[in-house]
């Protein structure tokens, strides 16, 4: 069940892709880099402090040899 309203200063995956404008996937491929933290919530519904995700999505992102970059596109 997605929550309907996080408490205060947090936010669900969902939301957070929307305020990094970023896709879903991408918060969670985050987590697995150790690029965002959860702050709590559930294995299956996490949820994220709103600075952690700002500070997440203006991070420099690592890059693994023959990533594609978004400037080439």
């Amino acid at each position: 069940m997605e929550y309907l309203l996080p408490p205060c200063g947090t936010v669900t995956t969902s939301m957070a892709a929307l305020q990094a404008h970023v896709e879903p996937a991408t918060i969670r491929d985050w987590v697995r880099r150790g690029i965002l933290t959860r702050c709590g919530g559930t294995p299956k519904r996490p949820i994220y402090r709103v600075d952690d995700v700002d500070t997440a999505a203006k991070a420099a992102k690592p890059t693994r040899p023959g990533q594609r970059s978004a400037k080439a596109a």
